[in-house]
Protein backbone atom coordinates (compact mmCIF):
# COMPACT_ATOMS: atom_id res chain seq x y z
CA UNK A 1 0.00 0.00 0.00
CA UNK A 2 1.78 3.00 -1.02
CA UNK A 3 2.33 5.94 1.63
CA UNK A 4 -0.84 8.41 0.34
CA UNK A 5 -3.29 5.76 0.64
CA UNK A 6 -2.20 4.42 4.17
CA UNK A 7 -2.54 8.27 5.06
CA UNK A 8 -6.26 8.82 3.44
CA UNK A 9 -7.36 6.04 4.87
CA UNK A 10 -6.17 6.41 8.76
CA UNK A 11 -8.43 9.86 7.94
CA UNK A 12 -10.77 8.05 6.82
CA UNK A 13 -10.97 5.60 9.91
CA UNK A 14 -10.54 8.47 12.75
CA UNK A 15 -13.39 10.32 11.43
CA UNK A 16 -16.13 7.34 11.37
CA UNK A 17 -14.30 6.32 14.70
CA UNK A 18 -13.86 9.97 15.95
CA UNK A 19 -10.61 8.42 17.95
CA UNK A 20 -8.34 5.83 17.31
CA UNK A 21 -5.15 4.37 18.56
CA UNK A 22 -1.40 3.87 17.19
CA UNK A 23 -1.34 0.19 18.36
CA UNK A 24 -4.40 -0.13 16.50
CA UNK A 25 -3.51 1.52 13.48
CA UNK A 26 -0.08 -0.32 13.37
CA UNK A 27 -1.77 -3.77 13.42
CA UNK A 28 -4.27 -2.69 10.91
CA UNK A 29 -1.78 -1.96 8.10
CA UNK A 30 0.66 -3.76 9.28
CA UNK A 31 3.34 -1.19 9.72
CA UNK A 32 5.41 -0.01 12.84
CA UNK A 33 3.86 2.24 15.42
CA UNK A 34 6.89 4.63 14.71
CA UNK A 35 5.42 5.17 10.83
CA UNK A 36 1.64 5.54 12.00
CA UNK A 37 3.20 8.33 14.31
CA UNK A 38 4.97 9.87 11.48
CA UNK A 39 1.50 9.61 9.24
CA UNK A 40 -0.51 11.30 11.98
CA UNK A 41 2.07 14.14 12.23
CA UNK A 42 1.79 14.83 9.04
CA UNK A 43 -1.59 14.43 8.61
CA UNK A 44 -2.19 17.10 11.95
CA UNK A 45 0.04 19.47 9.79
CA UNK A 46 -2.40 19.60 7.73
CA UNK A 47 -5.15 19.78 9.68
CA UNK A 48 -6.68 16.53 8.74
CA UNK A 49 -6.89 15.74 12.19
CA UNK A 50 -5.58 16.07 15.85
CA UNK A 51 -3.08 13.73 17.29
CA UNK A 52 -3.57 12.89 21.03
CA UNK A 53 -1.34 10.62 23.66
CA UNK A 54 -1.11 7.12 21.84
CA UNK A 55 -3.59 8.23 19.10
CA UNK A 56 -5.75 10.66 17.51
CA UNK A 57 -8.70 12.25 17.30
CA UNK A 58 -10.97 13.20 14.35
CA UNK A 59 -11.50 17.16 13.90
CA UNK A 60 -14.72 17.39 11.93
CA UNK A 61 -17.68 17.96 13.90
CA UNK A 62 -19.48 15.62 15.95
CA UNK A 63 -23.31 14.97 15.95
CA UNK A 64 -23.47 14.60 19.42
CA UNK A 65 -21.88 17.43 21.71
CA UNK A 66 -21.24 14.84 24.49
CA UNK A 67 -17.31 13.62 23.59
CA UNK A 68 -17.23 9.36 23.92
CA UNK A 69 -14.96 8.71 26.40
CA UNK A 70 -12.67 6.41 24.51
CA UNK A 71 -11.77 10.01 22.78
CA UNK A 72 -11.13 11.78 26.44
CA UNK A 73 -9.69 8.71 27.64
CA UNK A 74 -6.23 9.37 25.17
CA UNK A 75 -6.22 13.36 24.88
CA UNK A 76 -3.86 14.89 27.70
CA UNK A 77 -3.16 11.85 29.47
CA UNK A 78 -0.30 12.85 30.87
CA UNK A 79 -1.43 16.45 32.71
CA UNK A 80 -4.69 14.50 33.32
CA UNK A 81 -3.04 11.77 35.37
CA UNK A 82 -0.54 14.56 37.38
CA UNK A 83 -3.39 16.52 37.93
CA UNK A 84 -5.61 13.49 39.88
CA UNK A 85 -2.57 12.42 41.68
CA UNK A 86 -2.20 16.23 43.13
CA UNK A 87 -5.93 15.98 43.77
CA UNK A 88 -5.49 13.11 45.85
CA UNK A 89 -3.36 14.95 48.10
CA UNK A 90 -6.47 17.48 49.16
CA UNK A 91 -8.14 14.08 50.26
CA UNK A 92 -7.80 12.42 53.83
CA UNK A 93 -9.17 9.60 55.72
CA UNK A 94 -12.86 10.25 56.64
CA UNK A 95 -13.60 12.37 54.13
CA UNK A 96 -16.96 12.28 52.00
CA UNK A 97 -16.55 13.72 48.43
CA UNK A 98 -17.59 13.61 45.04
CA UNK A 99 -16.20 12.52 42.18
CA UNK A 100 -17.94 13.33 38.90
CA UNK A 101 -17.78 11.41 35.31
CA UNK A 102 -15.07 12.96 34.32
CA UNK A 103 -11.39 10.96 32.93
CA UNK A 104 -9.86 12.56 35.55
CA UNK A 105 -11.85 12.01 38.34
CA UNK A 106 -11.45 8.50 36.98
CA UNK A 107 -7.70 8.59 36.99
CA UNK A 108 -8.18 9.98 40.99
CA UNK A 109 -10.23 6.70 41.79
CA UNK A 110 -7.82 4.76 40.25
CA UNK A 111 -5.09 5.94 42.54
CA UNK A 112 -6.79 6.74 45.72
CA UNK A 113 -5.47 4.84 48.85
CA UNK A 114 -7.97 2.30 50.24
CA UNK A 115 -8.89 4.27 53.38
CA UNK A 116 -12.05 5.33 55.25
CA UNK A 117 -13.96 7.54 52.38
CA UNK A 118 -17.61 7.65 51.51
CA UNK A 119 -17.52 8.63 47.77
CA UNK A 120 -20.76 9.91 45.85
CA UNK A 121 -20.50 9.68 42.14
CA UNK A 122 -22.43 9.42 38.50
CA UNK A 123 -19.82 7.94 37.10
CA UNK A 124 -19.95 3.96 36.32
CA UNK A 125 -15.89 4.22 35.46
CA UNK A 126 -15.48 5.40 39.01
CA UNK A 127 -17.89 3.70 40.78
CA UNK A 128 -16.54 -0.39 38.73
CA UNK A 129 -12.73 1.43 39.71
CA UNK A 130 -13.33 1.86 43.80
CA UNK A 131 -15.41 -1.66 44.06
CA UNK A 132 -12.21 -3.23 44.59
CA UNK A 133 -11.52 -1.21 47.79
CA UNK A 134 -12.71 -2.47 50.73
CA UNK A 135 -12.48 0.54 53.19
CA UNK A 136 -14.28 3.29 50.26
CA UNK A 137 -17.86 3.43 50.57
CA UNK A 138 -19.45 3.96 47.25
CA UNK A 139 -22.79 5.91 45.80
CA UNK A 140 -24.08 5.78 42.80
CA UNK A 141 -26.70 8.29 42.02
CA UNK A 142 -28.40 6.22 39.23
CA UNK A 143 -30.24 7.92 36.57
CA UNK A 144 -30.44 7.90 32.91
CA UNK A 145 -27.03 6.44 31.94
CA UNK A 146 -24.97 8.07 28.85
CA UNK A 147 -22.86 5.45 27.08
CA UNK A 148 -20.72 7.87 25.23
CA UNK A 149 -19.16 9.25 28.51
CA UNK A 150 -20.77 6.26 30.91
CA UNK A 151 -22.20 8.83 33.14
CA UNK A 152 -25.70 8.88 34.68
CA UNK A 153 -27.85 12.51 34.27
CA UNK A 154 -30.93 13.61 34.78
CA UNK A 155 -33.70 14.40 37.44
CA UNK A 156 -33.01 11.26 39.21
CA UNK A 157 -29.51 11.73 39.06
CA UNK A 158 -29.90 15.54 39.85
CA UNK A 159 -32.06 14.54 42.76
CA UNK A 160 -29.64 12.10 44.68
CA UNK A 161 -27.49 15.06 45.54
CA UNK A 162 -30.42 17.26 47.36
CA UNK A 163 -30.01 14.61 50.10
CA UNK A 164 -26.25 14.51 50.77
CA UNK A 165 -23.64 17.07 52.04
CA UNK A 166 -20.38 16.04 51.68
CA UNK A 167 -17.08 18.02 52.10
CA UNK A 168 -15.31 18.03 49.14
CA UNK A 169 -16.27 18.00 45.56
CA UNK A 170 -13.56 17.05 42.63
CA UNK A 171 -15.16 18.10 38.98
CA UNK A 172 -13.67 18.68 35.79
CA UNK A 173 -15.40 20.95 33.03
CA UNK A 174 -15.07 21.45 29.14
CA UNK A 175 -14.19 25.12 29.32
CA UNK A 176 -12.96 27.72 32.50
CA UNK A 177 -13.11 31.67 31.10
CA UNK A 178 -12.18 34.23 33.65
CA UNK A 179 -15.25 36.54 32.55
CA UNK A 180 -17.52 33.82 31.82
CA UNK A 181 -16.98 30.88 34.78
CA UNK A 182 -17.20 27.05 33.97
CA UNK A 183 -19.19 25.77 31.38
CA UNK A 184 -19.80 21.73 29.72
CA UNK A 185 -20.81 21.18 26.48
CA UNK A 186 -23.53 18.77 27.40
CA UNK A 187 -26.32 20.89 29.10
CA UNK A 188 -27.20 17.86 31.24
CA UNK A 189 -23.73 17.28 32.51
CA UNK A 190 -23.81 20.80 33.36
CA UNK A 191 -27.27 20.72 35.94
CA UNK A 192 -25.44 17.76 37.78
CA UNK A 193 -22.11 19.08 38.28
CA UNK A 194 -24.03 22.38 39.41
CA UNK A 195 -25.68 19.86 41.99
CA UNK A 196 -22.63 18.75 42.80
CA UNK A 197 -21.06 22.24 43.59
CA UNK A 198 -23.73 23.33 45.81
CA UNK A 199 -23.58 19.87 47.76
CA UNK A 200 -20.26 20.53 48.67
CA UNK A 201 -18.04 22.84 51.17
CA UNK A 202 -14.95 22.93 49.18
CA UNK A 203 -14.96 22.61 45.08
CA UNK A 204 -11.49 21.74 43.08
CA UNK A 205 -11.86 22.12 39.68
CA UNK A 206 -9.35 20.05 37.78
CA UNK A 207 -8.92 21.26 34.22
CA UNK A 208 -5.17 20.87 31.72
CA UNK A 209 -4.04 23.82 30.57
CA UNK A 210 -5.92 23.73 27.09
CA UNK A 211 -9.30 24.46 28.91
CA UNK A 212 -8.49 27.47 30.12
CA UNK A 213 -9.93 30.61 27.90
CA UNK A 214 -12.78 28.27 26.63
CA UNK A 215 -16.14 28.73 26.89
CA UNK A 216 -18.01 25.70 26.25
CA UNK A 217 -22.17 25.61 25.00
CA UNK A 218 -23.68 25.59 28.47
CA UNK A 219 -22.86 27.54 31.50
CA UNK A 220 -22.21 26.29 34.89
CA UNK A 221 -21.44 28.55 37.15
CA UNK A 222 -19.26 31.65 38.31
CA UNK A 223 -15.99 31.24 39.26
CA UNK A 224 -16.73 32.55 42.76
CA UNK A 225 -18.45 29.19 43.44
CA UNK A 226 -14.41 27.63 43.21
CA UNK A 227 -12.31 26.95 46.02
CA UNK A 228 -9.20 25.39 44.47
CA UNK A 229 -8.07 25.21 40.73
CA UNK A 230 -5.69 22.34 39.89
CA UNK A 231 -4.06 22.56 36.62
CA UNK A 232 -0.83 21.59 34.83
CA UNK A 233 2.27 24.03 34.37
CA UNK A 234 1.59 24.89 30.57
CA UNK A 235 -1.11 27.21 31.74
CA UNK A 236 -0.55 30.34 30.16
CA UNK A 237 0.50 33.19 32.65
CA UNK A 238 -1.08 35.56 31.66
CA UNK A 239 -4.01 33.36 32.71
CA UNK A 240 -2.74 32.86 35.87
CA UNK A 241 -2.25 36.40 36.48
CA UNK A 242 -5.67 37.14 35.44
CA UNK A 243 -6.60 33.96 38.18
CA UNK A 244 -4.73 36.10 40.79
CA UNK A 245 -6.31 38.97 40.51
CA UNK A 246 -10.02 37.11 41.55
CA UNK A 247 -8.00 35.66 44.25
CA UNK A 248 -8.73 31.98 43.14
CA UNK A 249 -6.53 29.89 44.63
CA UNK A 250 -4.27 27.88 41.86
CA UNK A 251 -2.42 24.62 41.96
CA UNK A 252 0.12 24.18 39.83
CA UNK A 253 1.29 20.72 38.61
CA UNK A 254 4.81 20.47 36.94
CA UNK A 255 4.10 17.57 34.37
CA UNK A 256 7.15 18.26 32.11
Amino acid sequence: MLVAERQQKIVKLVNEKKSVRVNELSQLFSVTEETIRRDLEKLEVEKKLSRSHGGAISTTPSDSLEIPYSEREITNVKEKNEIALEAIKQVVEGDKVILDASTTAWYMARALPDIALTVLTNSMKVAMELSSKKQITVMSTGGTLLTKSLSYVGPLAESSFDAYHVGKAFISCKGLHVDRGISESDERQARIKTKMIESADQVFIMIDHSKFGVQAFSHLKSLDVIDHIITDSKIDQNVVKQLEEKSLHLIKVFTE
